[in-house]
């Protein structure tokens, strides 16, 4: 096993740094895999990381955001696993009736803090998390093993027996018939997002990385928003959000990262929100405006209103026009997971 690292050790790196950087999988059109990889549920969720060090849990959002205030039932089910230290990697999620996950769902619960307003929204909307990966386990940093060892130890070492909220993440080895079209196929029909091809032999990254690849049902990404149009007749709040997309590598980063380039329009989305999502965007799309238009391109919305490209939007469409528009968008939420200038148009490689 590799050398030892604590997970106090980590956990302290959390608190300096503000997060830990999970690995990422890279958007594919690829079908075609060999007996080396594996294949796991794509969640449509929250992505989290979870530290239990010396008697404390952590629940952590990609962003370094902490979770245990709004998902307090998440922080007692790791609480009270068997044994020591641990850290995981996992997805939370709400479901609907038929066991799909539930983005617009789970918005119900994402950023709730106050007690009482948790406690009434975990009787609506139970959540669960879905965990796929350890990071720690005691005194051992795990992430150098292959995928296929962290996998079992996880499995071995938690309990998910106990309660609803924390489930295991199964996979399915690549089918002799079929290949990974024929999972996709069956995952498609269940009504699953699709799923995340994984090299079992694999260690752990924390960066987007080819090892973990995308297999999407249908067209969906996170988008800026950018502005948005006046309500008409009697509709409140707005009428459609205006979105757009970072360009790839406009630069060196002082991270060392290509920078992202300009912000290009995609199109406007006016379906998906409810009397109550219009009020409480409106609420924020104001406190955000500006005069000029963050957009590279021309917007040609009559009295369209221009807000700081701060807010992320999970989108849900049918595909990509030829001029790089949106068909047939809805809105879904709000991501607080993710940053703007992370949003680029998701395109499998070479395309």
């Amino acid at each position: 096993m590799p050398g030892p690292a604590t997970n106090a050790a980590a956990a302290a790196a959390v608190t300096e740094t503000g997060r830990i950087d999970p690995m990422l999988a890279t958007l594919t059109g690829r079908r075609d895999f060999d007996a080396s990889w594996i294949f796991e549920r794509k969640f449509d969720g929250i992505r989290a990381v979870a530290l239990r060090a010396g008697g404390r849990v952590r629940l952590l959002s990609r962003r370094g955001n902490p979770l245990e205030a709004t998902y307090p039932e998440l922080v007692e089910a790791l609480a009270a696993q068997p044994g020591g230290d641990f850290a995981v990697d996992g997805e939370i999620v709400a479901l609907d009736a038929a066991g799909r996950t539930d983005f617009a769902l789970l918005q119900q619960r994402s950023g709730l803090t106050a007690p009482r307003e948790v406690a009434a929204a975990r009787t609506r909307v139970p959540v669960h998390y879905y965990l796929f990966d350890l990071l720690a386990l005691g005194r051992e940093d795990t992430t150098g093993l292959p995928l296929r060892e962290r996998k079992r130890l996880l499995r071995d070492h938690l309990d998910f027996g106990g309660g609803a909220e924390l489930r295991w993440t199964p996979h399915r080895n690549h089918p002799a018939r079929g290949g990974a079209q024929a999972l996709l196929d069956d995952a498609c029909r269940r009504g699953w997002e699709g799923l995340i091809a994984k090299r079992s032999d694999a260690r752990y990254v924390h960066r987007r990385s080819p090892d973990w690849l995308k297999l999407k049902c249908a067209a969906g990404q996170e988008l800026v928003v950018g502005g948005f149009t006046e309500p008409r007749g009697s509709r409140i709040g707005f009428g459609a959000l205006l979105l757009g997309h970072y360009e790839r590598g406009g630069g060196a980063s002082g991270h060392g990262a290509a920078a992202p380039g300009r912000l290009r329009y995609a199109g406007k989305v006016g379906t998906g929100y409810d009397t109550r999502t219009l009020r409480a965007l409106r609420e924020r799309l104001d406190a955000l405006e500006q005069p000029e238009s963050p957009f590279a391109d021309r917007v040609r919305e009559p009295a369209a209103h221009w807000v700081r490209p701060e807010l992320v939007a999970q989108i849900a469409f049918t595909e990509w026009t030829r001029d790089g528009m949106l068909r047939h968008p809805r809105y879904l939420g709000l991501r607080e997971d993710k940053s703007a200038r992370e949003v680029v148009r998701e395109t499998p490689p070479g395309r």
